[in-house]
């Protein structure tokens, strides 16, 4: 893996980092929007006051910190889509790729980037046995992901039950119910609801302090999100069209996402597009946050608290 200088002394001296994939580049949009998408992204985050950190598959090497020459390449293509199960094969065939959540929260996790925005989360499928990589990343890497919630093909009750399942902390970000990526709600309860990100920034040095695993989901609905009921008739006729075609397994998200476009004449590109923009922006605000707060002692875990109070008595033992 390589991390960009910038990325490295921004980590080194405790300034905000945010983490975002590539997919966007390579699997999001036709050229030349998927690039203008990439630099979008990163001025949002730096105009929040955080260093954006892309990440991307280059010649079989996970780059964390892609500069503009690197992602206007990924954008060019060809580029694979680089998930968890794949990634040591295409590093061994030296391949360009983008990142999903899963890979990115990989490499965010390695390096030590605290906070990451993407879209929607993978999740679970109504097909029996297809579930996200997402998942599995989220429950090992300890790291705020800003998102909308799963995408809307998704089982989103299934995916939050797996959720909880593996521990990962789920927060409603000014709602008690967990978005709806292009609608802005689920009728779906989450445990927390924060309302600014010193909330969250306390969630997540509670969690440290714990000892706990796993990302913290920030669950952020997009404003202006499509209606439920139209966006459901729209999925409906996506999902015959994919079955007609005999699309299965990783190829069914991206085909009914490109369906869903069409049909809706570009409705659901547009959220999507707000939902991108609004989640990098709180990403930098949480991870603002985040660097400027220091620990909360109020939350410091028995361990340590016993660990320091045996070292004070040292001598009286």
């Amino acid at each position: 893996m390589r991390v960009a200088a910038p990325v490295r002394r921004a980590l080194a001296a405790g300034l905000p980092v945010v983490a975002l994939e590539s997919t966007v580049l390579t699997h999001g949009l036709p050229r030349p929007e998927n690039l203008e998408l990439g630099r979008t992204l990163e001025r949002i985050v730096r105009e929040a006051g955080a260093l954006p950190a892309t990440v991307g598959v280059l010649a079989g090497t996970l780059v964390v910190g892609l500069d503009d020459a690197e992602m206007a390449r990924l954008a060019r293509g060809p580029a694979s889509k680089a998930s968890l199960w794949n990634l040591a094969g295409l590093a061994a065939q030296e391949a360009d790729a983008g990142t999903t959540v899963a890979t990115t929260l990989h490499a965010a996790g390695r390096c030590g980037i605290a906070v990451f925005a993407t879209g929607g989360l993978g999740g679970v499928h109504d097909v029996p046995y297809d579930e996200s990589a997402d998942l599995a990343a989220l429950a090992r890497e300890r790291v705020v992901t800003v998102c909308a919630g799963p995408k809307s093909m998704l089982d989103a009750r299934a995916t939050l039950e797996r959720l909880e399942t593996a521990g990962v902390a789920v927060v409603g970000w000014r709602s008690d119910h967990l978005a709806g990526f292009l609608t802005t709600s689920t009728d779906l309860p989450v445990p927390v609801r924060v309302e600014d990100v010193h909330d969250v920034a306390r969630i997540v040095h509670a969690q440290r302090a714990l000892g706990l695993p796993g990302a913290i989901v920030v669950s952020r609905g997009v404003d202006e999100g499509l209606d439920p009921a139209v966006l459901g008739g729209w999925l409906d006729e996506a999902r015959r069209l994919a079955a007609e075609a005999g699309v299965r397994g990783r190829d069914v998200t991206p085909f009914l996402l490109d369906r869903l476009a069409t049909i809706s004449a570009g409705a659901t590109v547009a959220v999507n597009l707000r939902v991108l923009a609004g989640n990098a922006r709180l990403a930098a605000e949480i991870a603002v946050a985040l660097a400027a707060s220091p620990t909360d002692t109020r939350h410091e875990s028995p361990d340590v608290h016993d660990a320091a109070l045996s070292g004070s008595r040292g001598g009286q033992r």
